[in-house]
């Protein structure tokens, strides 16, 4: 499932869709195709590819402030699985479950694991969180509870965003491309997946989007 087939589906189909949806999709798409076209420089295709994301989930902010931002990703993936587990859930474990156990045992995109570097906790605590989120992680796997896997891999790549969209790595680093490199070919699947089931489920309430288009 690639930009060029996502596009021309949209194309299809977009009358028929709800405005904020088409729009949704539409912003959504943009980013995918540029980040297609970044393959040879992961940190880039890596920040396109969550543009993209976060285009085809995020809400307007004013629906609920009392929201954070993990609990408005946490509820989005659950409406991702409850409407169609079964395709996010094959590319988790028939794809994607060597990557996603090498992602989850990677500390470098744990954020406890900076905030001890940093002096905010103790290395114990951060020991024990890493600990705790990885035995939390081995039961979803060994559960196949997709919803609760999908979220703590989105947590990891939330942490490389904060990392590269805050200044906290240098581009095309030599220290950081394993997770970079993995993490963009786990969103680089996601993404799409998410833009397609958007398109498959239009009556689902995906909710207003950011900065409507003002004419």
């Amino acid at each position: 499932m690639m930009f060029a087939d996502l596009k021309a589906r949209h194309r299809r189909e977009r009358d028929a869709e709800p405005a904020a949806l088409s729009l949704r999709v539409h912003r959504a798409l943009s980013w995918l195709g540029r980040a297609e076209q970044s393959a040879d420089d992961r940190d880039v295709q890596f920040v396109l590819l969550w543009v993209a994301f976060n285009a085809a989930y995020a809400q307007d902010l004013a629906i609920d402030i009392s929201q954070s931002e993990r609990e408005r990703l946490h509820a989005f993936l659950g409406q991702l699985c409850r409407v169609d587990e079964k395709r996010f859930e094959n590319l988790l474990w028939h794809e994607f479950s060597g990557s996603v156990r090498m992602l989850l045992e990677n500390r470098y995109v744990f954020q406890p694991f900076w905030d001890w570097r940093n002096g905010r906790i103790s290395e114990a605590d951060f020991q024990r969180q890493f600990d705790g989120a990885r035995r939390a992680a081995e039961r979803a796997l060994g559960a196949g509870d997709t919803n609760v896997v999908l979220q703590i891999v989105f947590h990891r790549l939330y942490t490389l965003r904060n990392q590269l969209v805050h200044g906290g790595a240098t581009w095309n680093g030599d220290i950081n491309r394993e997770q970079v490199r993995d993490c963009a070919t786990i969103l680089g699947r996601f993404v799409p997946l998410i833009i397609a089931t958007l398109m498959d489920y239009p009556g689902e309430e995906w909710g207003p989007v950011h900065y409507p288009v003002v004419s």
